[in-house]
């Protein structure tokens, strides 16, 4: 004995197959929308993010592309004023990183003394009424160094007389 076949099932059933094919393309294109909708909010989440963060210093602000080299950093840290000198390394080119902090110093209230550039170092000195800070930027082989001290000012508000100590 042969099935019956009839049109109208085969239809039935193709149609209902096309339908659920239609919903679910529908519902995938939905979905990939929301997708897209969520990875721009993740993009410009990513573009606000921090690019540059204070470690020991409260007004030294410290691009992210950097690590301390916590064995070489020597940080003291008093009531009211810490001082030191802060290693740091990373593979950022040493013009973006004078340009980095030539900008940022002056924005956290650091007035420029003086700036020398040779072709493998770069030293900048900034200076608050009370402190002065020396940022060295030096490229090595791999990688490019920065030393960031900052000091008391000898003549500042700080108590310290011209030979160091405290009067």
């Amino acid at each position: 004995m042969k099935p019956k076949c009839n049109i109208k099932s085969i239809v039935t059933i193709s149609a209902t197959v096309l339908l659920v094919l239609f919903v679910s393309g529908c519902l995938g294109s939905k979905v990939s929308k929301k997708t897209e909708a969520d990875q721009i909010s993740i993009d410009q989440a990513v573009s606000k993010q921090t690019t540059a963060i204070y470690h020991d210093f409260e007004d030294v602000l410290i691009p992210m592309e950097l690590s301390v080299v916590s064995d070489k950093t020597v940080i003291i840290s008093t009531p009211g004023f810490t001082s030191g000198i802060l290693i740091l390394k990373g593979r950022v080119e040493r013009q973006s990183l004078f340009d980095f902090f030539n900008n940022n110093m002056q924005k956290d209230n650091w007035s420029i003394v003086s700036q020398i550039k040779s072709p493998g170092t770069t030293i900048m000195v900034f200076q608050k009424p009370s402190r002065t800070s020396v940022i060295t930027i030096r490229d090595e082989q791999f990688y490019t160094y920065v030393e960031v001290g900052v000091a008391p000012t000898i003549t500042g508000e700080s108590g310290f007389s011209e030979s160091g100590l405290v009067e």
